[in-house]
């Protein structure tokens, strides 16, 4: 079959790391081509080349049989190519149809929207995508799963007849996957060629009809979906074969180091359980079962209404971020983008945000501490960086996650609470992440492990707490749980 577009011999080269050498990707008419690699493999940066954003050294793209050269998005945009980030660039002030149409907004003579067409086209859109909203409500009221639907719905909105979706669904819910699934098959019969980049194996099997591989920035494999299994694409992805994916360590665990009794908040409703000294304490749950507000209570982030906390025996009632930590709780947010990391500072400053009184003193930040504790978890947790001083924005998924955990315990807490440790990264770097679990676990520490992953939690934790509508719904031993028994209890049916 011929190609909508061709990338062929792709270099791109940035100060100290060459980030693609001799890369290569083919979207056809009418089918969805997985893009995988590891994080750092050079997805994204091969998406800007396509799309404008960057200039490739060497090679060229060829659209519809003609080679095109494109000077930024716009011309990429107008020669029918759209793009789905990962990133959300929306607009929380404006409404749906403003995010939708920003900056072409249709118009009854120059100068003047035409608010009404805007608003029917915006809302057709939503209906597509199975949304149930007005396209006039404000932005800043969705959640993030919709606000993810609203990104896709904008990249329809330009009818391009080539669309990358990365990492689409990251934040959406499996209702909100299904429709946009259903929406990728009509797309697929009207002839689009979709590029597609995720790290949930088992939707590259669902939803796409051919892969290309990509590791260290080189072009490793074009193959049809139906001649793999997921054992050998994980194989292709990381050059190896990838044993043991949830790596359990058994640990006896110690004494109770928290203890939760009748805790309420906002999400939250009279929570209790007990957390032992070297265990891995799991969560799971459907989206907005309460799971990420019962954490955001712990740490401090959000308020409690009633109920008790000790740690090791004593009280502790942290009412924002900075009392949690001191109490010895660190939080790793599942949005490290948005609360995690702050992606125009260096990998070393994300590192000491946590432990900046630790790391002062007389309100001067002692830079050699500084630099000895970031140098240590960069080179415990394999953090890919040329440099310590390079904006953490620049690092791959993988890489910001690993520099988001490495904040959390440069705190040195009593307890570490993971939410979606693992979303948006790859196979090879989830199993760094996997041990580096273990590896707290095996001295002693505290973890709790928040994951809508239910290989992940039951591959990882000692004992899972399912939550359903802000309670607990379920106590199981990881052991011995299956996935029915828990998703049995996440809708209530226990």
């Amino acid at each position: 079959m011929k190609a909508l577009l061709s990338l062929a011999g792709i270099d791109k080269s940035f100060p100290g790391v060459k980030a693609l050498d001799g890369a290569q990707l083919n979207v056809y008419p009418g089918q969805v081509m997985a893009l995988m690699g590891e994080n750092g493999a050079g997805k994204s940066t091969m998406m800007k080349v396509m799309t404008g954003i960057y200039h490739a050294d060497e090679g060229q793209i060829i659209l519809n049989g003609e080679p095109v050269n494109f000077d930024g998005p716009r011309q990429s945009q107008a020669a029918g190519i759209s793009i789905i980030h990962q990133e959300l660039n929306l607009i929380d002030d404006l409404s749906i149809a403003e995010n939708i149409f920003l900056g072409r907004e249709p118009q009854k003579f120059p100068g003047l929207i035409d608010w009404h067409k805007m608003f029917s086209e915006a809302d057709a859109l939503l209906t597509r995508l199975n949304v149930q909203r007005s396209s006039r409500e404000k932005m800043g009221a969705l959640p993030l799963g919709e606000q993810q639907m609203i990104e896709i719905a904008k990249a329809l909105s330009f009818e391009s007849n080539i669309i990358v979706m990365d990492e689409p669904t990251d934040s959406l819910t499996e209702r909100e996957t299904e429709s946009l699934f259903k929406v990728i098959r009509e797309l697929r019969e009207q002839g689009v060629g979709i590029v597609y980049i995720s790290h949930r194996l088992q939707e590259i099997f669902t939803i796409c009809d051919r892969v290309t591989v990509m590791r260290d920035g080189q072009y490793i494999a074009e193959s049809a979906v139906s001649e793999l299994t997921e054992e050998s694409l994980i194989e292709l992805m990381v050059g190896r074969k990838l044993e043991d994916l949830y790596p359990r360590i058994e640990h006896k665990s110690g004494k109770v180091t928290m203890k939760v009794r009748n805790l309420s908040g906002k999400g939250v409703n009279n929570i209790s359980f007990d957390l032992h000294e070297g265990e891995i304490l799991g969560f799971n749950g459907l989206m907005g079962a309460g799971r990420t507000e019962l954490m955001r209570v712990l740490f401090g982030d959000t308020r409690r209404t009633s109920g008790e906390v000790e740690l090791y025996g004593k009280p502790v009632r942290p009412t924002h971020p900075s009392e949690g930590i001191k109490a010895g709780i660190a939080y790793i947010s599942e949005d490290r983008k948005g609360d995690g990391l702050v992606l125009g500072m260096s990998v070393k400053q994300n590192m000491s945000l946590s432990s900046l009184t630790a790391l002062s003193n007389m309100g001067a930040i002692k830079a050699d501490a500084e630099l000895t504790q970031a140098t240590h978890f960069k080179q415990a947790f394999n953090i890919k960086t040329p440099s310590l001083d390079q904006p953490i924005g620049k690092l791959s998924g993988g890489n910001q996650q690993k520099a988001a955990i490495a904040k959390g315990l440069m705190a040195r807490p009593k307890v570490l609470i993971l939410d979606e440790p693992t979303r948006g990264v790859d196979v090879g770097a989830k199993k760094e992440i996997y041990e580096l679990i273990n590896q707290y676990k095996q001295q002693g520490m505290s973890i709790i492990l928040v994951s809508s992953d239910m290989p992940e939690v039951m591959g990882m934790s000692d004992r899972i707490m399912v939550m359903s509508a802000g309670r607990i719904s379920g106590e199981f031993d990881a052991t011995q749980v299956t996935q029915e028994q828990l998703l049995a209890a996440a809708i209530g049916n226990h």
